[in-house]
């Protein structure tokens, strides 16, 4: 094979072979491609795309590179969840302990954040003792004893996928449908799920901004997916303002609990209702018949929170032990009375990262008491000199910065009958 033909070929706009694909990759991640030339692919992949065929080739690829967990002999149908990231999404922390309670067993490979999106991991670290690396053996323990596992990916799964998503960070190739796609499927694929539920965030806080280009991600995502055998399928739902009541890591922790135990937003118990259904009924369950209880059932009765703490237990976690804080508050008062119509989801996640909630580089530490709290939600009818947000740091020169992100961040208007819309916007399947 000849890398410079490769390129060739997906200049020119022509499809790439499955042969061409399975070397490309392989080389690349033996080092036997130069940085500079992969980087010429990918622009030609960014330039000209793929059909379904390449990215489902691609996306082998890049599985075959590294190791593939088995969890097919465990006597429970395997499902997961991936989310696209987003502001406030804390999602996967009730939604694994509450699928699980159902049923199912949930191996949740995670990441942290990096930018304006908050990441799982960084969340759950927030808990004293709770850890985020287990080898598969330790995976598999904890996976057997209570129905969830929540942990970051091995260095041996699609090794092939972290060197060119390295890649495509500094070469402006991120925003590449396919390699989207490819890039997340092998993950997912790598852990052995036997179905998977996407859920692709739109809106101004997600990667996606609209509904045409989300639906092409999401329909490419899912194809890939059935394509290897895997039962998926992605709910479209919207990030146009943050998930919940909080951005941070141990507020967004405590929120879960909330959750947990009966009560927490509506919004974030809306959707890890409708996700967990989603997942029970992808893993063949069917919620709510034939001893399968319903999401919403053990979130009322207590029996997600309790797998909740055996399964931050089981990874070393103190589940009741105090969270962290930050040391330094300040409360930012609505401008006027009225009704929220708009709070950009970008924005307060931009916040929450001056805070120190978030990082610049992947190597950073983060602030696992900063974040936001936000006292309305668009719909909510606010009053002038009342709270709107309240800001946690632990160095109080992070405040002004934040303030000014939030500045214009959200509209006051006087329109009693507005409705900010549905959470869940579409379904692919």
């Amino acid at each position: 094979m000849d890398v410079i033909e490769v390129i060739r070929t997906k200049r020119d706009g022509e499809r790439l072979s499955p042969e061409q694909i399975d070397w490309v990759i392989e080389a690349y991640t033996k080092d036997e491609i130069a940085e500079e030339q992969m980087a010429a692919l990918a622009m030609a992949v960014f330039l000209r795309g793929m059909d379904r065929a390449e990215a489902a080739r691609w996306t082998e690829a890049m599985l075959t590179s590294g190791d593939r967990l088995d969890f097919s002999d465990l006597a429970r149908p395997t499902t997961d969840k991936h989310s696209t990231g987003g502001v406030g999404d804390k999602i996967t922390l009730p939604l694994t302990p509450t699928v699980a309670a159902c049923g199912a067993a949930v191996p949740q490979l995670s990441g942290r954040g990096l930018g304006h999106t908050g990441g799982t991991l960084d969340k759950l670290e927030s808990i004293p003792g709770w850890r985020a690396g287990l080898t598969p053996t330790e995976m598999r323990k904890v996976l057997k004893e209570t129905g969830g596992v929540i942990c970051a990916a091995g260095t041996g799964l699609a090794p092939a996928d972290r060197k060119l998503y390295a890649l495509r960070d500094v070469t402006g190739t991120v925003e590449s449908v396919p390699l989207i796609a490819a890039s997340i499927m092998s993950k997912k694929l790598a852990e052995g799920t036997g179905s998977l539920v996407l859920d692709v965030k739109v809106g101004s806080g997600a990667f996606m901004k609209d509904l045409r280009s989300a639906r092409e991600l999401a329909r490419t995502m899912v194809d890939i997916g059935n394509d290897h055998g895997v039962r998926t399928t992605a709910l479209l739902t919207d990030m146009s303002a943050p998930l919940g009541r909080t951005v941070g890591n141990a507020l967004e922790v405590a929120e879960a609990v909330e959750v947990l135990s009966g009560g927490g937003p509506s919004d974030v118990v809306e959707l890890t209702v409708a996700l967990a259904r989603e997942m029970l009924t992808s893993a063949g369950l069917t919620p709510g018949t034939d001893g399968v209880k319903d999401p919403a059932d053990a979130l009322a009765d207590g029996s997600a929170l309790a797998v909740w703490k055996d399964l931050v237990h089981a990874q070393g976690g103190d589940p009741d032990a105090p969270l962290p804080e930050a040391a330094e508050h300040r409360v930012v008062l609505a401008p006027a009375s009225g009704v929220l119509t708009r709070l950009d989801a970008y924005q307060v996640g931009l916040a929450a990262w001056r805070l120190g909630a978030g990082r610049e580089r992947k190597e950073d530490a983060v602030s696992f008491g900063a974040g936001v709290t936000l006292h309305a939600k668009p719909g909510d009818r606010v009053s002038a000199g009342e709270p709107l947000f309240t800001l946690h740091a632990d160095e109080p020169e992070r405040f002004d910065r934040a303030a000014q992100a939030l500045a214009g961040s959200y509209d006051v208007g006087e329109d009693p009958g507005f409705d900010p819309g549905p959470l869940v916007l579409d379904r692919i399947g």
